[in-house]
């Protein structure tokens, strides 16, 4: 994905309804590591923007982004991840999303596709020592012969300690 492309999540689903885009969930690397979380909560997707680093704020969130007027806060997943930082290239994208109404970008190393995982597709995530980024882990999504790491994006996004985030669903 070029810097200058901008996807909009209803060319990803088309003119299909809310019901089509249960169990879609969009793929996006770091690394060689493939992760997914469920599509609903995409609002676009846009190459790397120049961001504006605020003073004083957790590590992960590398500043706010300027979009069509409206501002947000963005977040690098490899640094919440506690993972080495790579220089961003032309593949690096801000994945746009909007839980609990609140627009957030996810900085990401690459977006890789929109997949359907079918709930008995999905394992629960393994039990590994406390403090992994792992908390981040819903599942993990058997898609052929390959394992897809499904995130709980509550978790990658608030910390786990606030009481007003609940999941919808």
């Amino acid at each position: 994905m070029q810097t200058e492309d901008i996807l909009d999540i209803e060319e990803i689903g088309g003119e299909e309804s809310e019901n089509a885009m249960l169990d879609s969930y969009l793929t996006f690397n770091l690394g060689v590591e493939q992760y997914a979380f469920e599509i609903k909560y995409i609002t676009e997707i846009i190459g790397i923007q120049n961001i504006t680093p605020v003073p004083n704020i957790k590590p992960h969130i590398k500043g706010i982004i300027n979009l069509r007027g409206i501002i947000y806060p963005v977040v690098c997943v490899r640094t919440r991840f506690n993972l080495n930082t790579v220089p961003y290239n032309d593949r690096t994208c801000i994945i746009v999303v909007n839980v609990n109404e609140n627009g957030i970008g996810l900085i990401v190393d690459e977006v890789a596709e929109v997949i359907k995982i079918l709930p008995e597709q999905i394992s629960p995530p393994p039990q590994t020592s406390k403090g992994s980024h792992s908390r981040f882990i819903k599942g993990m999504g058997r898609v052929d012969d390959k394992v897809k790491i499904i995130l709980n994006i509550y978790k990658l996004l608030y910390d786990d300690h606030e009481a007003n985030v609940s999941e919808d669903d």
